[in-house]
């Protein structure tokens, strides 16, 4: 991941290990430990080369964006595009979000597939165990992710199979992100970022939190909110398709934003 850009961006690379105390590179492209995969790692070397790809996109001559946006941790690179912090303070930032939300540990997340999220949030409040669990986010009119108690992600599971959801899929995660349960590290972050010094974005964010361009004054409290409640992916994506002759473009590796907006975009014709 990323390997063409390491080399590219020597400068960027070296403040990345500087900030992290190890190779950003020997991370992302041999994983040697086996440490990708953890939050705490993963979310440094996503900002890191979310942040080089962006780069290259603008060294190349590609016209500045009208709005930008990032879903959950890529909300840090859309906040970083916008000029509010530069690469190093927005590395520090996740590096410290990654190891605070790490800590926290079991609960699970589920990927509902199949139910708008009005039906989904009914079928929650159906039940006491579904009460216990949280909108994690709400990706697209069909698939939305709810987190909580993997006893009771596993309880609910009947209720949605009977609701007649298309899939209801267990996700591969070490803590129920982007829920109530991430209060303490919210409260942790939240004190951290007193230190850090925010600009005002001089590119319209929208905000994971209200689905909305950040307001400049809050980006400290709104960035701190965004651990423990839900990412508002699909309000986002509508507000942007508002605007007037929208086009979209992903940034960094993969392409499920794409195919997200994709369904929203099937959904609203």
């Amino acid at each position: 991941m990323g390997a063409e850009l390491f080399d590219r961006y020597p400068d960027w690379t070296n403040q990345a290990d500087a900030v992290l105390g190890y190779s950003i590179r020997e991370l992302c492209v041999d994983d040697p430990r086996s440490e990708l995969g953890l939050t705490q790692f993963t979310q440094p070397a996503l900002y890191t080369v979310n942040a080089l790809t962006y780069r290259a996109r603008q060294d190349g001559g590609a016209a500045a964006p009208d709005f930008v946006a990032g879903h959950s941790l890529g909300e840090y690179n859309a906040l970083q595009a916008a000029g509010v912090f530069d690469f190093a303070t927005g590395l520090r930032m996740v590096q410290r979000r990654g190891d605070m939300m790490g800590k926290v540990s079991g609960g699970g997340m589920a990927a509902v597939i199949g139910l708008e999220p009005i039906r989904i949030q009914e079928v929650l409040n159906s039940t006491e165990a579904g009460r216990r669990i949280d909108v994690a986010n709400f990706n697209s009119y069909d698939q939305t992710v709810i987190a909580g108690p993997k006893d009771d992600l596993a309880i609910v599971k009947e209720q949605f199979e009977a609701a007649g959801v298309r899939a209801y899929i267990p996700l591969n995660v070490s803590a129920p992100f982007h829920s109530r349960y991430m209060r303490e590290p919210q409260a942790m972050f939240a004190a951290f970022l007193q230190d850090i010094d925010f600009g005002t974005p001089h590119i319209p964010v929208i905000s994971n939190v209200s689905g909305k361009p950040y307001e400049a004054d809050l980006v400290r409290q709104t960035l701190s909110e965004q651990i423990g409640n839900s990412v508002r992916w699909l309000e986002s994506m509508v507000f942007l398709l508002d605007q007037p002759e929208p086009e979209f473009e992903e940034v960094g590796p993969g392409t499920v934003l794409t195919k997200l907006l994709a369904q929203i975009k099937k959904r609203r014709r």
